[in-house]
């Protein structure tokens, strides 16, 4: 009965998003970004989808489909209510994280957010099959999992003392993530050695040992700009390579220092001193 209920709610929820799903014009090419709370938690303080959604202002919709505490067995659950394949217009690139949940120690009762590293990887496999099969435009990018301060994890441990959640674990499923994508030919970010790159990343890194702060963020969107940039694709996705939305000359721009034009600012940076290259 509740299986039924969850099905029709989810039928409903899909006509609902089918029905405004072109609310909003002119159309620009979608980001989406799907995982947990990496993902969810990611446009909070200077976070890395706040730092893609500024650069590509004008550019692409940056969309969240962030869930906090999923693991990959939740996302194949709504996988088809996420990225339905009969959408009329197919996301242009799909960024995917899932991982330091399902690395976490497995319960005694089986219940929480543990997956088995070989189940982990086949999920992780169907969903970039899924996410292949949306459309011949739609590229992807996964993370692999981010490391963690075990030390700032607050009651990281279970009844017998054992850390639920280790910097080791993430290491195994970050490694398998990566191998998956280099057997399937889809970008990867190693996030688990970038961040560690830097010397104090235990302390600046993390604001609780798991999620990002603004440090830690940064790290992350620069991984993320540096594959867009080397990317092979056609057209480009990177941000210096989209055309800017209304971006013409018009008189009614600021006026130049001549007095007699105007000056186009549609794709001056800003903060001006800040470089993302």
């Amino acid at each position: 009965m509740l299986f039924q209920l969850e099905s029709t709610l989810r039928e409903i929820d899909r006509e609902r998003i089918k029905k405004h799903r072109n609310m909003v014009g002119p159309k620009r090419p979608q980001f989406v970004l799907f995982g947990s709370s990496i993902v969810q938690h990611s446009f909070y303080e200077k976070g890395w989808a706040a730092i893609l959604s500024h650069l590509y202002a004008r550019k692409a919709d940056i969309i969240l489909r962030g869930y906090a505490g999923w693991n990959s067995r939740r996302a194949l659950q709504v996988l088809d209510d996420v990225f339905p394949k009969d959408a009329t217009e197919q996301p242009s690139l799909v960024i995917v994280y899932f991982g330091g949940n399902d690395s976490v120690l497995a319960h005694p009762s089986g219940l929480g957010q543990h997956v088995p590293l070989q189940e982990y990887i086949q999920n992780m496999k169907k969903i970039a099959i899924h996410l292949k099969n949306l459309s011949k435009k739609t590229r992807i990018i996964f993370l692999g999992a981010p490391p963690c301060n075990e030390a700032q994890i607050l009651g990281n441990s279970d009844l017998l003392g054992q850390p639920l959640r280790t910097n080791e674990s993430c290491r195994t499923y970050s490694e398998a993530c990566l191998e998956l994508c280099r057997e399937m030919n889809i970008k990867a970010i190693d996030i688990w050695s970038a961040i560690q790159k830097r010397k104090d990343w235990g302390d600046v890194c993390f604001n609780d040992g798991i999620h990002l702060t603004a440090e830690g963020s940064e790290i992350v969107a620069r991984e993320i700009l540096k594959v867009l940039k080397e990317a092979e694709w056609e057209p480009s996705l990177h941000w210096k390579s989209m055309p800017v939305e209304f971006g013409e000359d018009s008189p009614y721009d600021p006026v130049a220092a001549d007095g007699k034009t105007t000056k186009n600012v549609s794709r001056e940076p800003f903060p001006k001193n800040l470089d993302w290259d």
